[in-house]
């Protein structure tokens, strides 16, 4: 049998580069670069490319993601190298490439994470590696946990300056910082260590990646990896899930990686960010009709790291219809509105979870009849707390919070009576 002949190499070539630029690269890259009739990257990519490298250099625009699809438009049928920093599939250009074209060849090199974990000695399975290169830094914050150790690759020169505010902001101004510049180049050092509470010392190289071991100043709250943080956490006018009601909803909720949250009702945001701190790709959209307390959603967003929270300010159901189709919905306030449930279920696909709570009688009757239509389970939770009665303690008991949890399937999906 006669072996198939390979087809044509990829029109796109994708090479990684350091700072040690042309000669840090091996062979098969160098000979993309040289065959190439079409450089795109950096300035400062391009810059280290010697002459013998022929082909058109084009610096990306900015902002850089939206161009993508224009200039592999306008140069198609062209053979095009892309110069990424690093390995190009880590937090780099190689993402935005594969979901414009299948046809990718991709040839890494060492990213700044692997060479700081190298010059370290940080096992790199034990280590969280958080971007500040076009994201918020506030994202940061859901990182930080005592003991631990993080790799921030930074936005520019002032960003480990910014990183030691943020630590010092969150009660971790104890943590250690190193910073390390031009990894794996000839200008390579580790400029400068010092506690975030401690950091006063001007911007640097702005090739430049941060090392933080994480420790939390003793009198700092202790914000835990699971559902069902401290009530004190978050910045309210008393419309607040409460800790143990807000853990056995997000238990119900059930997130797991990739999914949407739609929280209706969001009062101080605390399912819908609790929901997003359960993994990094974890989304949600919490919709709230008092612009006040919008607002300050998303201060208890930024201030618990995950600033990607859609904040929609409007009135269930009306704004419904303008969100993406959700994995899981949550109704903490506004059930007894017109509609409301119904929107919910049908915005739900087969799969999908609903979990609505109240503590008054007329939304119980409503989630009793949706029950009795969808199916799903009541059940009432119930949460005293010891409080001094006089020279002794007592039991005081919270208002009661009925709850409805259901998951859409095909039997139920149609919306008949049971």
């Amino acid at each position: 049998m006669t072996p198939a002949r390979p087809g044509p190499p990829p029109a796109v070539t994708v090479v990684g580069i350091g700072a040690d630029g042309w000669r840090g690269l091996p062979d098969a890259s160098r000979t993309a670069l040289r065959d190439a009739e079409v450089l795109i990257g950096g300035p400062r990519q391009l810059d280290l490319l010697p002459p013998e490298c022929e082909g058109e250099r084009i610096a990306w625009p900015s902002p850089l993601r939206p161009a993508v699809p224009g200039l592999l438009a306008a140069h198609a049928g062209r053979r095009i190298a892309v110069l990424a920093s690093g390995d190009p599939m880590f937090y780099g250009i190689g993402r935005a490439l594969a979901e414009e074209t299948g046809e990718l060849r991709v040839l890494p090199h060492p990213s700044s994470v692997s060479y700081a974990a190298a010059r370290l000695g940080w096992p790199l399975e034990d280590v969280e590696v958080v971007t500040l290169v076009g994201r918020p830094t506030a994202r940061l914050a859901a990182a930080l946990h005592d003991g631990r150790r993080l790799l921030v690759l930074s936005a520019d020169a002032g960003t480990p300056g910014v990183v030691a505010a943020l630590l010092r902001d969150r009660g971790f101004g104890p943590s250690r910082m190193r910073v390390l510049e031009q990894l794996g180049g000839e200008r390579e050092r580790v400029t400068v260590e010092a506690t975030a509470d401690k950091w006063a010392h001007p911007p640097g190289d702005p090739l430049n990646l941060v090392a933080v071991e994480c420790r939390r100043a003793p009198d700092a709250l202790r914000l835990g990896t699971v559902p069902g943080l401290p009530d004190e956490a978050y910045e309210h006018d008393g419309q607040l899930t409460k800790r143990h009601v807000r853990a056995a909803t997000l238990g119900v909720l059930a997130p797991t990686p990739g999914e949407l949250l739609w929280d209706i009702g969001g009062g101080s945001g605390a399912i819908a960010i609790e929901w997003m701190r359960t993994h990094p790709s974890c989304r949600a959209v919490t919709v709230e009709r008092d612009p006040v307390r919008a607002e300050r959603i998303g201060r208890n967003a930024d201030r618990l790291g995950v600033p990607g929270l859609r904040v929609v300010t409007g009135a269930a159901p009306a704004v419904l219809a303008e969100l993406p189709p959700p994995d899981a919905v949550f109704v903490g306030g506004g059930l007894t509105a017109p509609g409301l449930l119904d929107a919910c279920w049908e915005a739900l696909q087969v799969g999908g979870r609903l979990v609505a709570n109240t503590v008054t009688l007329e939304s119980e009757a409503l989630l009793a009849d949706a029950r009795r239509r969808h199916g799903g389970e009541l059940v009432r939770l119930a949460v005293a707390h010891a409080v001094p009665v006089g020279g002794f303690t007592g039991w005081r008991q919270a208002m009661p919070v009925t709850q409805w949890a259901v998951q859409k399937t095909l039997d139920t999906a149609s919306g008949a009576d049971r």
